[in-house]
């Protein structure tokens, strides 16, 4: 994969005049909405796009909708929010602020959030089987190891992509892994001065792809293309904006 398309963009959009913070506050709070939609969507959450603005922006509750539902909305914006100021402050990734983010998705659920999983698991659809829970903080701890060694020798996109699919791999929460993995995610895009990317619900399919792709091959590079994809579209967006600005 060859990020060079990425990385003139990224020094493209470092060279421009920023937006104010109006204007900036606006559009973080649309890319909040729109990620918080599409990545509940993938896990099954009922709200629309319009209806999850509603509840975020207006605390409106959607008739026939599951309080479930309402509360995966805000906590996905509230770990939002923290990842954003994890990011400001280029915070190390650790288990703790892993498992914080996890508390804020999983708000619906007292028993299990911010919790290692005590139980086997076996994700939907997938032949891989992830780690029994007493081998769960050994597989975190070398994915950290791990992560850190993949910096140093990967394209830092390759490096996030190959990140999140071994997190993902390990499933280390009973529920809300994906939310959560997604958002650790663009922590790192945002730590390494990328913008936060929108896994689309339209693109789930070839998301799960990327998955069985890398337990086939042992490579992120299918993912790595994808988010490469993603992040490239999120700064042609940007540029456009600054520059329709000057």
């Amino acid at each position: 994969m060859d990020f060079r398309q990425v990385d003139a963009l990224q020094a493209t959009l470092a060279a421009l005049h920023p937006l104010n913070a109006g204007e900036l506050a606006r559009l973080r709070e649309e890319f909040a909405i729109e990620n918080t939609y599409h990545s509940n969507a993938i896990e099954g959450n009922s709200l629309t796009l319009r209806e999850t603005a509603l509840v975020l922006k207006e605390g409106i509750t959607i008739a026939e909708k599951p309080l479930k539902d309402h509360l995966e909305a805000i906590g996905h914006r509230d770990a939002f929010q923290y990842i954003e100021n994890l990011a400001s402050k280029k915070v190390m990734l650790t288990e703790k602020n892993i498992k914080d983010v996890h508390a804020l998705v999983l708000m619906n659920d007292s028993e299990n959030r911010g919790i290692y999983r005590s139980v086997p698991v076996q994700i939907m659809g997938s032949a891989h089987v992830p780690p029994q829970p007493y081998h769960i903080e050994e597989h975190m701890k070398k994915l950290f190891a791990h992560y850190e060694q993949s910096k140093q020798q990967l394209h830092i996109i390759e490096a996030i992509a190959l990140f999140h699919l071994q997190f993902e791999s390990v499933h280390p929460f009973i529920d809300g892994n994906g939310r959560t993995g997604r958002l650790l995610m663009n922590l790192e895009l945002m730590k390494a001065g990328l913008l936060p990317v929108n896994i689309k619900f339209a693109d789930q399919s070839r998301y799960y792809d990327c998955f069985d792709a890398y337990h086939q091959t042992g490579t992120a590079a299918k993912f790595a293309t994808m988010l490469a994809n993603y992040e490239q579209q999120q700064l042609e967006r940007y540029i456009a904006i600054l520059e329709g600005t000057k």
